[in-house]
């Protein structure tokens, strides 16, 4: 629920009762990943989707129905092409939705408020809920985040992490409580939505439970050493694709803000020094368009060593190869080589700056989701890539 965190917050703010409607899980190609949401007020305002149009109006009634009896439903939609009037999703795919009343007096109501509020301010937290398991847990929700850590206004972080505070819980279940907190913790730094499984004590022990658990991170960092005009190309794309941008480069009569108007930041410093001072996360995608030997070596010596989800370099396979054998003679080893993506990008026979930062987007986008980078047209490849879906069924109250 919380991508739609702004619109509900204000709901909240407002004192209304709502139901939302939350993808869970899904299998096969459904329309939308874990975490998106449908919102219906008491009034019968809805915000958000959760597929696109193929059930909404099925979700819709059941968020209509747990407003009125307070219980917290899971429900499954598949594929349906038997019956042109049946709720199915027409795309084959398999999609698991958990409706939750946020009623006054809910128990649950002031951890997805705060939930809600640290979203809508663009703040780092996880929202963990119990989907299934024992009538005393499910619907109990359990809200982590810090003070400092990853503000829009802060989105690179150079300041040190103070610690995690959490919210709500799952009454008497002390040792559940850290467990799941922890579990949230690696979600969250990974920016990820979705479930796990654990036992009703905290460990593998227990009735087995079913957590959601939903990110609110600020956007991913995406950092381009390199105050070229293809770095003009690429900062466009970066942020359309939803990252903070920055721009490095050494050269200040380069690194302006008017040849790069759209940079979230542009900073002039060595591009090595740079990077071992700011923060960089496993979500961080760092593109290294400058093409110059005394700025490639240093700079991805120390990329390559780094925890970040993508290192890419500019240049021809002759460039390439010479890089490589600097890189070697400085002590990177071949694991580390083998992380780095040179020459940048995927095979689209680009040409002008627009179209090699489209296949530069194109490379990261793969690498994040597992694609191939092949022809959807012809391939046996799955068009998306989801997380098997939960079980289903009536869950119980969250009142």
């Amino acid at each position: 629920m919380l991508d739609i965190a702004e619109e509900l917050d204000r709901w909240v703010e407002q004192g209304r009762d709502f139901a939302v409607a939350t993808v869970v899980a899904t299998g096969g190609s459904a329309p939308r990943r874990p975490g998106a949401a449908l919102a219906v007020d008491a009034e019968g305002t809805a915000i958000g989707s959760v597929s696109g149009g193929c059930v909404e109006g099925a979700v819709y009634e059941l968020c209509r129905q747990a407003l009125q009896d307070g219980e917290c439903v899971l429900e499954r939609f598949g594929y349906s092409d038997d019956d042109a009037f049946a709720v199915g999703l027409t795309c084959g795919g398999i999609i698991d939705i958990l409706i939750t009343p946020v009623r006054a007096g809910d128990r649950v109501r002031p951890v997805v408020a705060a939930g809600l509020r640290a979203a809508a301010a663009g703040r780092t937290a996880a929202l963990a809920r119990i989907v299934t398991g024992p009538a005393d847990l499910v619907g109990r929700a359990l809200l982590i985040h810090d003070g400092d850590h990853g503000h829009h206004g802060d989105p690179h972080g150079d300041e040190p992490h103070t610690g995690d505070r959490y919210e709500g819980g799952f009454g008497s279940h002390p040792e559940l409580d850290r467990t799941v907190a922890a579990e949230a913790r690696a979600f969250l730094d990974a920016g990820r939505t979705g479930t796990l499984e654990i036992g009703e004590q905290g460990s593998r022990c227990g009735a087995p439970l079913t957590v959601l658990v939903e990110s609110s991170v600020p956007p991913p960092r995406m950092i381009v050493f390199g105050a070229i005009d293809f770095a003009a190309a690429l900062v466009r794309v970066g942020k359309f694709l939803g990252h903070h941008v920055t721009v490095c480069d050494a050269r200040p009569v380069f690194a302006t803000r008017a040849r790069f108007p759209e940079a979230d930041e542009i900073v002039v410093a060595w591009p090595h020094e740079y990077l071992e001072r700011t923060r960089v996360d496993a979500r961080t995608v760092l593109c290294v368009l400058t093409h110059d030997a005394k700025f490639d070596v240093p700079l991805l010596q120390r990329a390559l060593r780094l925890p970040v989800a993508y290192v890419g370099a500019m240049g021809s396979r002759r460039t390439h190869l010479e890089r490589n054998a600097r890189l070697r003679e400085v002590g990177v080893s071949e694991l580390e080589l083998a992380r780095l993506r040179s020459p940048i990008g995927l095979d689209l026979g680009a040409r002008t700056p627009e179209e090699t930062a489209l296949s530069i987007a194109a490379e990261i986008v793969a690498d994040r989701r597992g694609g191939s980078g092949v022809p959807l047209a012809g391939a046996h490849t799955p068009i998306h890539h989801e997380t098997a879906p939960a079980p289903a069924g009536r869950i119980g109250s969250v009142a």
